[in-house]
């Protein structure tokens, strides 16, 4: 086998332009077969781009693609399926009302068109999820599913397509450490079998360990590639970002007790599927601390957020924001900051420009509408206000905000949420996808709200960056607190126990 029979896919001098926006400047990438190569840069370097570009969502302005020695133009998603690329990107693309099944077999052509014959193609998934261990049921319906689960669909959907080329956009965002450890051991198989694999990333942990190669995206432009044996953490913190970046926990005073900002007492609600989701849950939250929520995605931190912001009703017990109901605070939207977990379905408009996603919670409020009339002006003033404090990336206000890159849709959510002053922020997964700096943005943005006198619950499935950030950390399982402990002296296996479901003694 020559040099060039190892090469699955190569990019050579692609561009890519935007309306105020030069987001791939002549890269060059290349993936051999049977690696897996990682792909790492900052949120609006360029990397979804590309990888959008090799399966056919956008065309190049200029460059050119070849997959397994032969050039290739991929005008469509359905071109790449056929040259063996498949993509699972960072926000699923599936239908929640069909079943896993269904969502499988969705737009493949049968050979049997008026008769839905579903045995086959039955068999057939259910021997995919067992050569790979990632099995799904294929007979639920996707809403049902749990986003690990259906992360693992989004795989197998590929692999029945027979992709000889998987690309994964941020995989091991939605899983649980055990599931992270059931993805490489698929990665590892696929490679076996001589498939490619580009995974993006940006926990380094992971890419260090998944990885063969690690290229690095800047601006849009490739700043190197090394073989990971040879890439340590700080080099390649440095390539992706361009400086230091410092994430290690920074010593601070307790704010001295007041009077609570949030008290719960006794709150039992039930999930989407009709199951209890918190079970007599007591939570206390006063000025200037942050008390971290740690945890398993999936065991009632969602539901926990969402009735304190009064999006989901309470089966039982009561919440009081600065000694009101809940029910009460929620007739002004802005009282309380709210980010949540997923920033596309629930924290933006995505087809809305950036500056009418920073009022949605105050449009018809002054200065932004007069006798219910809006006032562009002051929206347009808002926005750029906001752009330059939050340090958005964005050419303008006016620009959707669907064409952001995620960091900056999530500083969009962040402006939003905090330009108010609220008095509790909740922050639900506040950091999941993304990138190292615009994760050390976030927490410095939190850790400002704590300063100003803020009571921030943090929820975040990322045990050491729920360490790092609170002043007192609880844990949650099957919808119940475990336990809490101080922020400073939390250790780890004390939370990991209390996360397998060992209750632990209050701290003082």
């Amino acid at each position: 086998m020559t040099q060039n029979d190892k090469i699955a896919m190569r990019m050579e001098g692609i561009t890519k332009r935007f309306p105020g926006v030069l987001a791939n400047d002549r890269i060059s990438l290349e993936c051999r077969k049977g690696e897996v190569l990682g792909l790492l840069g900052e949120n609006g370097a360029g990397k979804t781009t590309l990888m959008n570009i090799l399966y056919g969502l956008h065309q190049p302005d200029s460059g050119k693609i070849f997959i397994n020695g032969k050039q290739v133009t991929i005008e469509s998603p359905a071109k790449a399926i056929e040259l063996g690329i498949g993509m699972v990107h960072q926000h699923f693309k599936l239908v929640d009302t069909l079943t896993a099944l269904e969502n499988v077999i969705l737009g493949i052509p049968s050979e049997h068109p008026l008769v839905l014959d579903l045995a086959p193609a039955r068999k057939r998934f259910l021997a995919l999820c067992e050569e790979y261990d990632l099995y799904v049921d294929p007979s639920v319906e996707v809403w049902r599913l749990s986003v690990g689960k259906q992360q693992w669909l989004e795989i197998l959907k590929a692999l029945y397509r027979d992709a000889r080329l998987l690309v994964l956009d941020e995989p091991s965002a939605v899983l649980t450490p055990a599931e992270g450890e059931q993805l490489f051991k698929a990665i590892r198989k696929l490679t076996a079998e001589e498939r490619s694999v580009i995974f993006i990333s940006h926990k380094f942990g992971e890419v260090l360990e998944i990885t063969d190669r690690i290229t690095v995206i800047r601006d849009g432009h490739v700043v190197g590639t090394v073989p990971t044996k040879e890439a340590t953490y700080p080099e390649l913190a440095r390539m992706m970002v361009g400086r230091p970046v410092a994430m290690d926990r920074k010593s601070r005073p307790l704010a001295a007790k007041k009077d609570p900002i949030l008290v719960m007492e006794n709150v039992e609600a039930m999930s989407d599927r009709g199951l209890p989701a918190l079970k007599n849950i007591n939570l206390t939250l006063h000025p200037g601390e942050i008390v971290g929520v740690a945890g398993v995605d999936g065991n009632g931190q969602l539901e926990l957020a969402e009735c304190i912001v009064g999006m989901r009703k309470r089966t039982s017990g009561t919440i009081r924001i600065q000694g009101l109901n809940v029910d009460h605070v929620m007739d002004d939207p802005s009282f309380v900051g709210y980010i949540p977990a997923d920033r596309q379905k629930v924290g933006l408009f995505l087809a809305l420009t950036v500056a009418e996603n920073l009022i949605v919670k105050d449009y018809y409020k002054a200065p932004f509408a007069r006798k219910s009339v809006l006032r562009y002006s002051a929206i347009r003033q808002h926005a750029k206000d906001l752009i330059k404090d939050y340090n958005i990336k964005t050419p303008s206000g006016e620009v959707e905000v669907a064409n952001l890159s995620g960091g900056n849709q999530q500083k969009v959510v962040i402006a939003r949420e905090l330009s108010d002053q609220p008095a509790p922020v909740v922050a639900s997964q506040a950091t999941r996808g993304l990138d190292l700096g615009a994760v050390e943005s976030v927490h410095n943005f939190l850790l400002a709200e704590r300063e100003r006198g803020a009571a921030v619950l943090f929820i975040s499935t990322e045990l050491q960056e729920v360490m790092s950030l609170s002043d007192r950390i609880i844990v949650m399982f099957r919808g119940e607190v475990m336990g809490e402990v101080d922020g400073n002296t939390a250790d780890v296996d004390t939370i990991g126990q209390m996360m397998l479901g060992e209750t632990a003694e209050v701290s003082a």
